[in-house]
């Protein structure tokens, strides 16, 4: 019985147009709006930024880009919490990135 429902599902997936269509649509599921963070989870993350530039501790960062939520690992060079901007070195190429802290949602020590 089961083996028959898997059968049907494939013959579907072969449907270009319908392929197609499926596919837009799933992207268009993957952009999402920039998340509202609360005063608390922003204190919390700048705490954990400034804390990971002194430790000098490893950390994911999660961030707002073009309607997606990106993340990645690496180590803060530099926080100025005035200016609304920090510093940290990607773990993959190694490069520096100047970041808004207006575009982070999630800061972790990794």
């Amino acid at each position: 019985m089961e083996h028959r429902g898997m059968k049907k599902w494939r013959s579907f997936a072969t449907m270009p147009e319908q392929y197609i269509g499926l596919k837009e649509v799933m992207n268009k599921q993957l952009e999402v709006d920039q998340p509202v963070l609360t005063e608390e989870q922003m204190e919390q993350m700048n705490f954990t930024l400034i804390e990971a530039l002194h430790t000098n501790k490893q950390v994911y960062l999660t961030y707002y880009k073009k309607g997606q939520c990106i993340t990645e690992t690496g180590v803060i060079q530099f926080v100025d919490s005035l200016g609304n901007l920090f510093i940290f070195i990607d773990d993959v190429f190694e490069l520096k990135n100047k970041m808004r802290l207006s575009e982070l949602i999630d800061v972790r020590l990794a």
